[in-house]
Order: C-alpha cells, then sequence, then structure tokens
C-alpha cells in the first residue's frame, strides 16, 4: 500500500480499502528521541534533526506520515516574540511579545528568514528527497487567531474582544497576512498537507458566534491560499462549531475526543457512506464535499495513559463510528509509550485483518 496515495485519495472523496493512521498534530517522544538521537529542544532549531525526529513514528512504529514541526510558536518567534525552547518534555512556549497593540503588528520584510522558519522549510526538503512519493508529509502551521493571541497575549485579546473589537479585527487580519505568507513559503517545499491548528478558537475560550463572525471569515481566506491539501484542527468541544469548519473550505476536520464522529458525520453529511464489508465497518467516501474527518483516539488519555489493549478497544470504537482517517485527537504527550502508537496503528490492521 502507498501510503500517500492511501491518505490523500481519503481526503480527495475517494473510495480506501484501509482507513489511514497518521498524526496531524506534534508527534514528538521522548522515547523516539532517544531512539534516533534526535532531541529536543535541538530538534526544533536543526533541520536534520526535526526531519529525522518527525519520521521517527513511521520508523519505528508504522504510524503513515512523518509530521513537523513540533510546537505552534514558529511564526510568532519569526514576528519577534521571545519563546522559550522548552526541554525533552517541554514544548515551545511564547514568553513574550513586542508588540503593545494591534497597530503595533507589522511583518518584518524578512520574514521568511527569521527564526525557524528556514529550518521547517528545510526539513521538509530533506523528508521529501528522503520518502519521495511513498509517505506523505505534513507541516503544522499557527490559526491566525491563536497567532493573534501570540502576538498580543491570550488574556489582551480576550478582553480586547469585549472592549475594543475594532483592534482585535486589525490584529487578526495582521496574523492572517503572516499565516498566508508562511503557507505560500511552504507550499512552494512540497508538502503534502498542511494542518492548521487553532487551538484558542476553541469553544471554551470563544462563542460559537464570535467563532462564525471573526475567526471562520480568516480561515476560510487562508484555505483559499493553500495549494496543498489541508486539515484544520481546532481543540475540545468542536460540536457547536462543526459546520462552520466544515464550510471553511479545509480537505480534513481534525476532531478531539470530545467529538462523537458518528453524531458529527451525521451532521454534516448525512453519515457518509458506511458500509458493511466482510463484517467490519468501511468508510467508502464519496459524501459530497464535506471535509473528512480526522482523529480522535485521546492524547492525554488512551494514547497516554492507557494499555495497549485499550488503545486497540479506542481504534475499533472510531473506526465502527466511521473515521475517515484514524489519528491522535490532539498533540502527543512527549511521555507517550511507543508501544501506544505502535498499537494503534496494530488495531487497525486487525480490525482490517491485515
Amino acid at each position: 500500500m502507498n501510503l500517500k496515495e492511501n491518505l490523500l485519495k481519503v481526503l480527495s472523496g475517494e473510495n480506501v480499502d484501509v482507513t489511514p493512521v497518521i498524526s496531524v498534530t506534534q508527534i514528538g517522544t521522548v522515547e523516539a528521541m532517544e531512539k534516533t538521537n534526535a532531541y529536543w529542544p535541538e530538534a526544533h532549531t536543526d533541520p536534520e534533526k526535526m526531519a529525522t525526529l518527525g519520521s521517527s513514528l513511521y520508523e519505528l512504529a508504522g504510524l503513515e506520515c512523518a509530521r513537523i514541526p513540533f510546537c505552534l510558536t514558529v511564526e510568532a518567534e519569526a514576528m519577534g516574540c521571545k519563546v522559550d525552547l522548552g526541554t525533552q518534555e517541554k514544548t515551545p512556549l511564547v514568553m513574550e511579545s513586542p508588540f503593545e497593540s494591534a497597530g503595533d503588528i507589522e511583518i518584518p520584510s524578512d520574514f521568511l528568514e527569521k527564526g525557524r522558519i528556514p529550518a521547517v522549510l528545510e526539513a521538509v526538503k530533506i523528508l521529501k528527497e528522503k520518502y519521495g512519493d511513498n509517505l506523505p508529509v505534513i507541516v503544522g502551521i499557527t490559526g491566525p487567531f491563536t497567532l493573534t493571541g501570540h502576538l498580543l497575549g491570550v488574556e489582551k485579546l480576550v478582553r480586547y474582544m469585549r472592549l475594543r473589537p475594532g483592534d482585535v479585527e486589525l490584529a487578526v487580519d495582521k496574523a492572517l497576512e503572516v499565516s498566508i505568507e508562511y503557507a505560500n513559503a511552504l507550499s512552494e517545499v512540497g508538502p503534502d498537507i498542511i494542518c492548521v491548528a487553532d487551538p484558542t478558537s476553541a469553544t471554551e475560550l470563544i462563542n460559537p458566534l464570535q467563532f462564525k463572525t471573526l475567526v471562520k471569515p480568516r480561515l476560510e481566506d487562508l484555505s483559499a491560499e493553500i495549494d496543498t491539501k489541508s486539515v484544520l484542527h481546532i481543540c475540545g468541544s468542536a460540536g457547536p462549531i462543526l459546520k462552520d469548519m466544515a464550510s471553511a473550505g479545509y480537505d480534513g476536520l481534525s476532531l478531539e475526543e470530545k467529538v462523537d464522529i458518528k453524531m458529527a458525520k451525521e451532521e454534516l453529511n448525512g453519515g457518509g457512506k458506511i458500509m458493511r464489508v466482510g463484517g467490519r465497518t468501511m468508510s467508502m467516501g464519496g459524501a459530497g464535499k464535506a471535509p473528512k474527518l480526522i482523529g480522535n483516539i485521546s492524547s492525554s488519555q488512551t494514547l497516554f495513559r492507557s494499555s495497549p489493549d485499550e488503545v486497540k478497544e479506542k481504534v475499533n470504537s472510531a473506526l465502527e463510528a466511521g473515521v475517515d482517517i484514524l489519528a491522535p485527537s490532539c498533540g502527543l504527550a512527549p511521555r507517550s509509550p511507543l508501544e501506544n502508537i505502535k498499537a494503534m496503528i496494530q488495531g487497525r490492521n486487525e480490525y482490517y485483518g491485515i
């Protein structure tokens, strides 16, 4: 089975015999670092180590993709924010921004040459050269609303939404320009999928109306500029914004375990084309223009804390519910056991009898 072809077929709405198992969110784990000698924080800045760690779960566990980078601070750093690159068990974190207000935000003329952007672009080239057309390469970027929170500070952003909505509109538009410029640069080096992660737009932080009027239009503008296949990831209870996410122009939606896959499919396209084949439930694609649903094996519980057998049970449940692409619900915890990642692939294989 050609892993890249299988994944891209699903995202294009074509029929496949086997549901892909990937991750559109961060995949760096300590165990993989130890086995590949590609450790954080060096793997955040060194293209070779980034590529090695980004493909480590394919090499060590059979995950059907490579995925880089390992955080959502690349754009903020290139914009001038101070970033703590963390440790082997701690992902990078924005510590300080140079911008006091929306009017202060300016994109540097050499934005694409700053921070870790050159390392990410080079790592994509390394992965494409190494794996060719056999393994899909996924790159994560920061959604405009989450990037705005990095540039202004999340607390200030939330306060401004109530007191200074015009400033928020201006700031998000500037963040959108950043996202588009970065996405265009990525498209030139040829990743197969760009995943836009916008966790600050989760319903736990803003209400569905704010998502619809403020966030969704920018996500639509961003998706229109992405030349590759695209995925939108939003954390938490995405049910209330699911239809707005689905109409934003992305090929796939990455959802956490708080979202019931079967109910989501029914809401978006009448349940899709789910068939029983040889005693197994199979997603047959072709469900109109609705984006494919990706997930939603819990990263924080199942893949981090559970046994391999429990992982397989969750995999079976997700496949029975008709998930289009099997994946962790969010970024992997760095201490997630490698055996649980293997169990996710093994569970899929056992489901299909392969």
